[in-house]
């Protein structure tokens, strides 16, 4: 007995021993996390200004943006050769669709003829709906990178991309990609690229980002043509906030272009918006993980953490300077302007409180979506949510399951309108107010509105000539107005239509390249808006509007759409029973009709016989139980088949 006791003694020794062991190494870990600024750790990249170069990376999705930035990390020494496939596309949502969705950022060391040079490199996205990221990218930037598929040629977004760059005044960089295709054709590229943007052979490059052919010309010519930062290292410091992200250990980290002075550790900065006073409590360089370093200086681009804990105190544009000086805001970018709006609701309503702070969360990762509170009869408390477009939309749904574990309800998107309300001043004067709504709920009274309108956008579409009955079939079903048609040489086309933001945000890219064989390309711009003839399209049941089941839609389009709603509904609403009846009303007119039958119980089952009479007895008594019921009996909508409803 003794023995044993003895055994358990040293046992719980050893025990307590290993989990002291374990405690002392956790403390150390995060001691080392929170307060890496020693000389080993920290260090400073002063650079002389004329030896830094800011650029961006731009291109068509699927032309090769993030295998160069990867090629360019591995011969700057950033990573190690083959480490990985783009690297700089961290978000799991990045890897599963491959595609860039999130702007990255990387300091690059480079050796040209002997001097030391630092690269700031911005790795940008290329679809349309993530615009946003690449206007906020090219702030801090002299010079982009203009990527090109030696196969597929000029997209539409090679054009926006080409004209954005040109409206920043930047130094373009044409690099023609994928030269080791089997099917490439360089030649016919730069034919394209002297067509539409007058550029030279000379000036173009060619290379092969994936066996890395060429690259290292690209490092040279951005050293040799784009110019270093304008920026003054004399003056107090003034830095403009590019991006911002969240960590669960530093809180707000803001991404930051150092446009005048420098910026130390301990010292205390001011947001020029919020007039709050922050102390830097971090600073570091992204290589692409972050390397911590004493000090920042002009020309460079730093990440700095100063326990911002909430995301409504920072603004993408922002400035940022020293607490005792005044300064002046830095020349900025417009905040980007949502085009699509959908209602988000939880699926559980207790997980009300779990979803609030995930959205805030991943707004500050993403500050071109908006928030506005809204509440559902049938949904509950939810949020209008305002995204850039709809991959837009799917793609922070997806990040909102995949980093923070929530999963929601989205319904069908809509975009915002605009309309003319007229009512009276006085008894003799009238007046004119202009609202904007983009929830059917709030929809005016059609007999107080002057007129309505709706946005529109400019569209760019570049398809093969074959296509061209195709693609002018699609434009006009979907309401377009044809503005120009050019032919840019090798049997492809250049069309710009004048387009409904609304016919084109669900499904029309997905349309354009299934009746193009995969070879259209689509990019907008926003065109304002114009006037309209939309009305709200009601769906009631047996009679009763349901106001969760309406929507807001063009008048050629009513009866179309009131036809579809009611034939889904009819597949998805539970039989109750007594008979349902399904309806679209506009303006109190029905335009479409649906009736779901009642469950019927055999009344007649317990009869064995007898004269007809009593069976005609018991089913006339069934029918007047029916139409009794009917009448006074409620339906109940479960909350699935909103969400079968709204799924798309």
């Amino acid at each position: 007995m003794k023995i044993s006791k003895f055994i358990y003694h040293v046992w719980s020794l050893h025990r307590n021993y290993n989990i002291n062991q374990i405690l002392v190494r956790q403390r150390l870990y995060y001691f080392n996390r929170f307060h890496s600024t020693n000389s080993e750790v920290a260090k400073e990249y002063d650079l002389p200004i004329e030896n830094i170069r800011n650029f961006s990376i731009v291109a068509h999705v699927d032309h090769g943006k993030s295998t160069l930035a990867d090629r360019l990390l591995e011969i700057t020494g950033a990573v190690k050769i083959n480490s990985g496939e783009q690297i700089l596309d961290k978000l799991q949502v990045e890897k599963e669709r491959g595609i860039t969705v999130k702007a990255q950022t990387a300091s690059l060391n480079y050796t040209y003829n002997g001097i030391k040079y630092l690269l700031n490199l911005i790795d940008t996205p290329g679809h349309v709906d993530f615009s946003a990221e690449v206007h906020r990218s090219l702030a801090p930037c002299q010079g982009v990178v203009l990527v090109v598929d030696a196969n597929d040629g000029v997209q539409a977004q090679t054009v926006a991309n080409f004209h954005l760059a040109m409206k920043n005044n930047l130094v373009i960089i044409p690099v023609i990609n994928k030269i080791d295709l089997k099917f490439a054709k360089p030649e016919r590229v730069i034919n394209q690229l002297e067509t539409l943007f007058d550029m030279t052979e000379s000036d173009v490059l060619k290379i092969s980002a994936k066996l890395g052919t060429g690259v290292l010309k690209v490092l040279d010519a951005i050293v040799e043509r784009i110019p270093p930062p304008d920026v003054c290292r004399d003056k107090p410091f003034r830095a403009l906030i590019f991006d911002s992200w969240y960590d669960k250990y530093k809180g707000t980290i803001l991404l930051i272009y150092i446009k005048e002075g420098s910026l130390s550790l301990k010292l205390h900065i001011v947001s020029m918006y919020t007039k709050k006073s922050y102390e830097v409590r971090n600073m570091s360089l992204l290589r692409p993980s972050e390397e911590n370093v004493n000090k920042l200086f002009a020309g460079q681009i730093g990440c700095i953490s100063c326990n911002m804990r909430s995301s409504k105190e920072m603004i993408i544009g922002d400035t940022l300077h020293l607490k005792d000086h005044v300064a002046e805001p830095l020349l900025g970018f417009k905040t980007p302007k949502p085009m699509v709006f959908s209602g988000v609701y939880p699926i559980e309503k207790s997980q009300f409180e779990v979803m609030r702070t995930a959205i805030e969360k991943l707004t500050l990762n993403d500050s071109s979506v908006t928030i506005e509170m809204e509440t559902s009869i049938a949904l509950g408390h939810g949020w209008r949510l305002g995204f850039l477009g709809l991959l837009h939309m799917e793609v922070f749904m997806q990040r909102l399951e995949q980093e923070y574990g929530t999963c929601s309800i989205v319904t069908t998107p809509s975009v915002t309108y605009k309309a003319k309300i007229v009512g009276k001043k006085n008894i003799k004067e009238y007046r004119t107010d202009m609202i904007s709504f983009n929830n059917p709920v709030k929809f005016p009274d059609p007999n107080i509105v002057e007129e309505f309108y709706e946005p529109m956008v400019l569209g760019s579409i570049i398809a093969p000539t074959q296509y061209v009955g195709t693609v002018l079939s699609l434009c006009f079903e979907r309401r377009g107005v044809q503005q120009t048609a050019k032919d840019i040489g090798h049997d492809r086309t250049l069309f710009q239509f004048l387009l409904p933001l609304n016919e084109i945000i669900v499904d029309f890219h997905d349309t354009l390249k299934r009746i193009t064989s995969g070879y259209g390309t689509f990019d907008y711009e926003d065109h304002n808006y114009q006037p309209t003839n939309i009305m709200k399209l009601n769906i009631a049941l047996n009679g009763k509007v349901v106001e969760e089941l309406s929507t807001i839609v063009h008048i050629s389009k009513a009866r179309t759409t009131g036809r579809q709603i009611c034939e889904k509904l009819l597949d998805i609403l539970p039989r109750q029973l007594f008979e349902i009846v399904i309806q679209a009303i506009v303006n109190g007119k029905v335009i479409a009709r649906e009736t779901l039958k009642p469950y019927r119980k055999d009344v007649t089952a317990k009869l064995y016989g007898g004269d007809i009479t009593r069976k005609m007895k018991l089913l006339a008594q069934q029918a007047q139980g029916k139409k009794k019921m009917k009448i006074i009996g409620k339906i109940s909508i479960p909350r699935e088949t909103f969400i079968d409803l709204f799924k798309k």
